[in-house]
């Protein structure tokens, strides 16, 4: 299934694309909110001036969020004459030409609402469940010129908790049991949400991070997207992250919602909120195991799982426990270590 099976009303960007001699690739970073976005543009942000001189233009949420998008993603409408969504595919296409008549190899876009909002997906109760026309509207604008787009995602049952937090601590409602339910239920999974993603942008390469080993390096997200050595400075800032539990009603209150409406006993670990069930928890976690298996058994060709080797494979020397204790020991008859490790009996 193509773009053109998905969206018939959006130009085919094959067609697009025909004819156009594109230099630059176009990267976007999507996301996913609550996975260190904030961090990474912060990031980038910061290394802005390295950045252009390798090569790379930069757009983040300080420039796209003064009105590029505008008009982009909303149902086509007029005003005063003037298709709204035609103009706001005029200005991307302006301003990715500038960035390239300027000399850039490439042009890194980091929005993570470009995918969706987060309190879109609470009211569906669904993970991003736009994202699919939304990136067809944006490869569109950019005349299906996108080439890569990383991702990172995140365990449900962790991911949900941060979303409700976060909008709690902004003065939105606590969602209720019934809420919940329908979040723990819900069928639409990360690799739904990769599908339709693939689905839109049948040309692009997807890299899919886990949270739970990009989270705070930053420059490892970057090196992923442009596929070149990322700078480390402001690389290890974790910014934005989700309210505890006691934060929470410090919040509540400033917002004028009363305290006791946050439970007592959703408290985990450290202060972390957790609104659901431990089955509702298991649920979501079985699902995002579920996920990752598809990952990492291919995604149907649709998508690359990009994990950090370090976590998982042992350097060039040992661990130092290793040489100090375990049943292999007891058992090692290598004569180089007769007299240096204790043995049985």
């Amino acid at each position: 299934m193509t773009a053109a099976d998905c969206f018939p009303w959006l130009p085919c960007a094959a067609l697009m694309r025909k004819g156009i001699a594109r230099l630059m690739d176009i990267i976007l970073h999507v996301g996913a909110h609550r996975t260190g976005s904030t961090s990474f543009q912060h990031y980038v942000r910061g290394n802005r001036s390295r950045l252009m001189a390798e090569g790379t233009a930069l757009w983040e949420p300080h420039m796209l969020r003064k009105g590029l998008f505008d008009g982009l993603f909303d149902a086509p409408r007029m005003l005063n004459g003037r298709n709204l969504q035609r103009r706001a595919m005029g200005r991307v296409r302006l301003h990715a030409a500038q960035a390239e008549r300027a000399g850039a190899q490439r042009l890194l876009v980091s929005e993570e609402n470009m995918i969706g909002a987060p309190r879109a997906c609470l009211r569906a109760a669904s993970l991003y469940p736009a994202i699919g026309e939304r990136m067809a509207r944006l490869d569109a604008a950019f005349e299906g010129g996108i080439t890569r787009v990383v991702m990172c995602i995140r365990a449900q049952d962790l991911w949900w908790s941060s979303i409700a937090a976060y909008g709690l601590g902004r003065g939105h409602p606590l969602p209720d049991e019934v809420r919940l339910a329908a979040l723990a239920t819900s069928p639409r999974t990360w690799r739904d949400v990769i599908s339709d993603l693939a689905c839109a942008l049948p040309h692009a390469q997807i890299k899919v991070l886990p949270f739970e080993q990009c989270a705070g390096q930053a420059d490892k997200v970057l090196a992923q997207a442009t596929e070149h050595p990322a700078p480390s400075s402001y690389a290890e800032s974790w910014l934005n992250r989700s309210p505890d539990v006691v934060m929470l009603r410090t919040k509540m209150v400033e917002n004028g919602v009363p305290a006791t409406a946050l439970p007592a006993n959703l408290a985990v670990g450290e202060g972390r909120w957790n609104p659901f069930t431990p089955a509702q928890s298991a649920a979501l976690r079985e699902a995002y195991a579920d996920d990752m298996m598809w990952l990492t058994a291919g995604a149907d060709g649709l998508a690359t799982l990009t994990e950090d080797p370090s976590r998982t494979r042992t350097g060039l020397s040992l661990p130092v426990g290793a040489l100090t204790k375990g049943q292999s020991h007891d058992q090692q008859t290598d004569p180089r270590f007769q007299g240096r490790l204790a043995q049985t009996g």
